[in-house]
């Protein structure tokens, strides 16, 4: 066998050996969730560095940060995503990170700088995803929808253990939908060029991100992994049980993810695990059975709504194979000094 065959069977192996985070389908694990902090504006960051101590002094395995590195009427200057990396980087264990609106969709408006938003995307994605793998002091392999740099390098994708997991970019503020000339310029630097500029970057987007979604169930079958975990930044919009002749969901301001949302529960329904379908942007701390709606359930997806800033707390999640729920959920409270 020649040298040059060797190289290759070698770097094949690698990759193999790579696309698979450590983690056997017996043995559980935990991993953190948490976002939609520090906002300097409520005055989290001197409270921030207790989260990262708990989460640090913690026995996770990883962490997943569903979005929005700051506060939504700060500016979109270049050193918020050095600071965002700098908080990153402290993290003893690896960190996978999912944009949020208030670092690009939002950074429009006139308090933002009014900034490009999607100059500010491709900016996102050249510098929060240095390489293939994930933020953190210790790192995991990551696969990404795109190449470095490029458009959907943001979602990511990892196994670990009997679970796949997917970070997939869907924002708030209606996921960069705007549905009309009042909208685009109300408090916003924005013109009529750069709102079409918009969505026609969501209706690209959001494509490439259900034909993600389903490549990701694709995997996590033909894996025969016990859960999928779906991590988004959005607020998708939920049929709320409190008002029974209003179906929250339908509202104008959700109208961005009504595509999405119907693939979630097209690949759940056909999917014999468990879904855990997480987000932030609401910033209180949620578990529920949202689908189909508050009368008819869609048994095995659960939402969990992470918290946010003021509250400054983050989710622990704990993975036991072989049971019937998987994920079993605790809310980490942290003490403020």
């Amino acid at each position: 066998m020649s040298i040059r065959l060797l190289s290759a069977l070698a770097i094949a192996a690698s990759l193999t050996a790579c696309a698979t985070a450590p983690g056997t389908p017996n043995n559980s694990y935990s991993f953190g969730l948490w976002g939609d902090m520090p906002y300097k504006k409520a005055g989290d960051d001197s409270k921030l560095p207790a989260v990262l101590n708990s989460i640090n002094a913690s026995d996770i395995a990883f962490s997943v940060y569903d979005g929005d590195i700051k506060d939504g009427s700060s500016k979109c200057t270049d050193d918020i995503y050095v600071d965002a990396l700098k908080m990153f980087g402290s993290m003893k264990k690896p960190v996978v990170y999912v944009p949020g609106d208030n670092e690009w969709t939002d950074c429009h408006r006139t308090n933002n700088g009014g900034f490009d938003a999607l100059e500010r995307l491709a900016h996102l994605r050249k510098v929060m995803f240095p390489s293939a793998a994930s933020l953190g002091q210790a790192t995991l392999p990551l696969e990404h929808q795109g190449k470095l740099g490029e458009k959907y390098v943001e979602n990511t994708r990892f196994s670990y253990g009997p679970v796949v997991f997917a970070g997939i970019n869907v924002p708030g503020s209606n996921n960069n939908v705007i549905m009309s000339a009042k909208e685009c310029t109300a408090k916003s630097a924005r013109n009529a060029a750069q709102c079409d500029a918009s969505n026609a970057e969501y209706l690209e987007r959001d494509a490439a991100n259900i034909q993600w979604l389903d490549s990701t169930f694709a995997k996590a079958k033909a894996d025969k992994a016990e859960g999928v975990v779906l991590v988004i930044q959005a607020d998708p919009g939920f049929d709320w049980p409190e008002t029974e002749e209003t179906d929250e969901s339908e509202l104008p301001q959700f109208s961005g993810y009504r595509n999405f949302m119907a693939a979630v529960v097209k690949q759940t329904e056909s999917y014999k695990g468990q879904v855990l379908f997480v987000h932030g942007d609401t910033h209180f701390f949620k578990v529920d059975k949202p689908l189909y709606s508050p009368s008819k359930l869609l048994p095995n997806l659960t939402r969990l709504q992470t918290f946010g800033s003021p509250s400054l707390h983050w989710v622990k999640v704990g993975v036991e194979p072989g049971s019937a729920h998987l994920f079993n959920i605790q809310p980490v409270i942290v003490r403020q000094p």
